[in-house]
C-alpha cells in the first residue's frame, strides 16, 4: 500500500511538472553564478511590499561579502546600474541565445568595470549611473569571474540576488525552471485559510481566517466541521510558504491550484511576469492581512481591477457559487522542485441568507472608470485602473491648528485599501505666506510617524500633488534644510582612507521624489559620495593620488524643497 501511495505521488508530482513551462527552457545552458552549494533564501515571484521578487536570492557561503560571482553562460555586459536601493550594484549580461542574467546587490565589479564606472560616476558627477556599455567592452565566457557578492541596494545580508530574464520582452523567468540544481524534498508548509463571502458584484462581506492542522499522518486539515457561508458565492486564499533543504527561510511558493468537487477553478503559477505588473501584487495578497497582521495570503481568486496575466486557469475568476449541498475545497500549494502539500475542507451555503449591511460611505467609485471627487476646498482625481474593486469610500474633514499646518486634514478612506497606481490630490491652502509658498508640500499623515512628503505644485490657490496611498493629508511648509553630522572627520586625516557624514530630513518622501542630493568637493573638484540608505550615511573613500598637505572640503546636501545645508572645513593629508 505505501509502494502504491509512493508511485502515486511521484506520478502527481511528474504530472505536474509536465504541465508547467520548464520544458520551454534549456536545461543545461545556464550555471550557478557561485561556486559553492546554492542555498535559496528567497524564491521567484516571493510575496514583497508592492512587488513580486523577480528572481532568487542565494545565500554566501559563509555569511560575509566577497564570495566569487561567474557569469551564469558566455555573453557580454549589456548594462551597468548602480544606485543606493534597489538592487544596488547590479550587473546585466546578455547572452546569444536571448536571454539576460542579472546579478544584483554585487559588492565589487572586475577592475575594469569598477574602473569604467568610477569614470562615467565623475564625468556625470553623480553616484547613481545607469549604464549601456558597446556590446564588445566587457565579455565574459561561462564560469569567468564577473565580480563579488555583496550587500549593496535594499538588501538585508549578503548575498546574489539572480534573474534570468527574455532580452526582447525584458520579463524575469523563474530561474528554478533553467535546471539549475538545488536540493529540495520539503513540501510546501500549509498555515491558514482565508474564506471570502462575496456579492454578485464579487465584493467582499464578511471574511474570516481559519488554521490549517496537520494530523499524524502528515495530512492537512481545516479546524471544524463543514463551514457555512453567509453568501451566494465565495472565493478563499491561502498562507503557505516552501522550505528547503539546508536553510530555515520561509520561501515563497512556485503555483496554487484550488479545485471545487475536483474541478480546478484557479491556478496561480509563478512562471514570469512584467515589470509593469508587478504592483498587482496588492491585489493578488490580501493587502488588509498584510498591513494589520503582517500575514501574507495569496488570493486564490482574481479581484475584478486584477489584469495580471499570471493565472492560467480562470473559471468564474476563481469565485464558485454555493448550494446548500456540500461541496469539497481542496487546494494544492507546490514548489519548483515537484513536492507539494494540499488541504481539504468542505463548504456549504447558510439556509437562510442574512440581508447585506453596507457601511456608510460619501462616494461610490466603480473600479473601471476614471472617477473624480471634488469638493471646495480639496479633490481628488483617480484614473482608470486606480482601482483594483469598487470603492465605497469614507471622506472627513477636520481642522488642524498646528503651527505648520496650512489647510484641514483632509482624511481621504484608510491606508488599509490597496491603490495600483498614482491618483492626484489637490488642497485648497489657507494662509501659505508668499515667501514661502515654494515650500509647501502636501503631507500624508498617519497617526505619530512621521509625514510623508508627496511634493507639490501650485495650480491657483491649489497645492497638487499625486499620491498612491489613501489616509491623511494636509498642507504643510518644508523650510528646514538637512542635517550634515561628521562621523568620519576632523582636521587631521593623515592614515584616514576615508570620510563620512549622516544626513538627516526632517520629512520623508514618498517613491516619485528623492529625500535629498548631494555633492561633495575637495579642492573645488567633485568627488564621489557612496550612500548607505539603512544607515542614512555617505562616504567618500579618498583617492591615492590625493597629495599631503592641506586641502578644503565642502559638501552640499539639498533636501526635495530645494533647502541647502552645507558642510565646510579645511583638512589635513
Amino acid at each position: 500500500m505505501k509502494k502504491t501511495a509512493l508511485l502515486l505521488l511521484l506520478a502527481a508530482s511528474t504530472l505536474f511538472l509536465s504541465n508547467t513551462n520548464s520544458d520551454s527552457y534549456p536545461q543545461t545552458y545556464f550555471r550557478s553564478p557561485v561556486d559553492h552549494k546554492p542555498l535559496i533564501s528567497g524564491t521567484f515571484g516571493e510575496l514583497r511590499p508592492n512587488h513580486f521578487h523577480s528572481g532568487i536570492d542565494i545565500k554566501s557561503k559563509y555569511g560575509k561579502i566577497g564570495d566569487p560571482l561567474y557569469a551564469s553562460a558566455e555573453g557580454y555586459v549589456s548594462r551597468i546600474k548602480v544606485q543606493a536601493s534597489g538592487y544596488g550594484k547590479a550587473l546585466y549580461i546578455d547572452h546569444p541565445n536571448g536571454y539576460t542574467t542579472v546579478y544584483a546587490h554585487m559588492d565589487k565589479f572586475m577592475p575594469e568595470v569598477e574602473q569604467y564606472v568610477r569614470e562615467q560616476q565623475q564625468i556625470n558627477q553623480s553616484f547613481f549611473v545607469d549604464l549601456n556599455p558597446a556590446a564588445h567592452q566587457f565579455k565574459y565566457d561561462q564560469g569567468q569571474k564577473v565580480g563579488t557578492m555583496g550587500n549593496t541596494g535594499r538588501s538585508s545580508g549578503p548575498h546574489i540576488h539572480f534573474e534570468i530574464r527574455n532580452t526582447a520582452t525584458e520579463e524575469p523567468i523563474n530561474p528554478l525552471l533553467f535546471g539549475i540544481k538545488i536540493t529540495d524534498n520539503i513540501a510546501p508548509k500549509l498555515h491558514q485559510i482565508k474564506v471570502y463571502p462575496l456579492n454578485d458584484k464579487h465584493e467582499t462581506l464578511q471574511p474570516f481566517v481559519k488554521n490549517i492542522g496537520k494530523g499524524k499522518s502528515g495530512r492537512y486539515y481545516v479546524g471544524g466541521d463543514t463551514l457555512t457561508i453567509d453568501a451566494w458565492r465565495m472565493g478563499v486564499g491561502i498562507k503557505a510558504y516552501d522550505h528547503m533543504n539546508g536553510t530555515s527561510n520561509w520561501n515563497g511558493v512556485y503555483a496554487i491550484e484550488t479545485f471545487v468537487d475536483d474541478r480546478l477553478v484557479h491556478k496561480t503559477e509563478f512562471e514570469k511576469f512584467h515589470f509593469d505588473n508587478t504592483r498587482y501584487i496588492n491585489s493578488h495578497t490580501d493587502f488588509r492581512e498584510k498591513l494589520l497582521n503582517k500575514a501574507w495570503f495569496n488570493r486564490c481568486y482574481r479581484l475584478p481591477g486584477n489584469d495580471i496575466p499570471m493565472y492560467p486557469v480562470l473559471d468564474n475568476d476563481g469565485v464558485f457559487d454555493l448550494t446548500s449541498k456540500t461541496q469539497e475545497i481542496r487546494i494544492v500549494v507546490h514548489d519548483a522542485s515537484g513536492n507539494h502539500s494540499e488541504v481539504k475542507f468542505w463548504v456549504r451555503r447558510k439556509s437562510e441568507i442574512s440581508p447585506q449591511k453596507m457601511n456608510s460611505y460619501n462616494y461610490f467609485l466603480p473600479y473601471n472608470e476614471p472617477n473624480w471627487v471634488d469638493r471646495d476646498d480639496m479633490y481628488l482625481h483617480f484614473p482608470k485602473g486606480v482601482l483594483y474593486e469598487n470603492l465605497y469610500l469614507n471622506y472627513n474633514a477636520s481642522p488642524d491648528n498646528s503651527a505648520d499646518t496650512y489647510s484641514n486634514m483632509h482624511h481621504i478612506h484608510n491606508k488599509q485599501t490597496p491603490i495600483h497606481s498614482w491618483y492626484q490630490i489637490g488642497i485648497k491652502a489657507k494662509n501659505v505666506p508668499e515667501h514661502k509658498r515654494d515650500k509647501a508640500i502636501i503631507a500624508l499623515c498617519e497617526g505619530s510617524k512621521k509625514p510623508v512628503s508627496h511634493g507639490g505644485e501650485w495650480q491657483g490657490d491649489y497645492l497638487v500633488a499625486e499620491a498612491r496611498d489613501l489616509g491623511g493629508f494636509c498642507v504643510m511648509i518644508d523650510d528646514t534644510p538637512p542635517t550634515i553630522t561628521p562621523t568620519i572627520f576632523k582636521e587631521n586625516l593623515k592614515g584616514y582612507s576615508k570620510i563620512q557624514f549622516k544626513l538627516k530630513d526632517n520629512y520623508k518622501t514618498s517613491r516619485k521624489l528623492d529625500t535629498y542630493t548631494w555633492n561633495g568637493y575637495i579642492d573645488n573638484q567633485w568627488v564621489l559620495f557612496v550612500p548607505n540608505p539603512s544607515k542614512s550615511v555617505i562616504t567618500h573613500r579618498f583617492d591615492k593620488n590625493l597629495s599631503p598637505g592641506k586641502h578644503t572640503f565642502r559638501l552640499e546636501v539639498k533636501d526635495e524643497r530645494g533647502n541647502l545645508s552645507v558642510f565646510e572645513r579645511e583638512f589635513l593629508r
